[in-house]
């Protein structure tokens, strides 16, 4: 039944994280995770996604006007926003050097 399914589901998510905990655990370890940034970074900056999210941020304070808005409240505005905006070309060639980084790691 029901139950069942749900109790494997919930596995399988516990499972996910810590499988995500330990390529994170591997990424920071070997310096890759800053390296990744790094490539990350760059390609935002070159596809324009960072003058698009300023942009953006503009807007939003413009709306909300300067002596209204928190940086949180800004950071709340922007960050799906910014999500939404990164190509999937570079979302791909980042999955991609995971999954390289991953498979030269024989030991996960």
């Amino acid at each position: 039944g029901h139950w069942t399914s749900n109790m494997a589901d919930q596995e399988r998510r516990i499972k996910d994280a810590q499988m995500r905990a330990t390529i994170n655990q591997k990424l920071v370890e070997t310096g890759e995770r800053e390296r990744l940034k790094e490539v990350l970074r760059t390609k935002l900056i070159e596809c324009g996604w960072r003058d698009q999210l300023k942009a953006h941020c503009k807007d939003v304070v413009k709306q909300k006007g300067l002596e209204h808005i928190t940086v949180d409240e800004l950071v709340a505005e922007i960050t799906p926003k910014g999500r939404a905006l990164v190509p999937d070309s570079v979302k791909k060639e980042l999955l991609q050097r995971i999954r390289h980084f991953l498979a030269q790691q024989s030991n996960i």
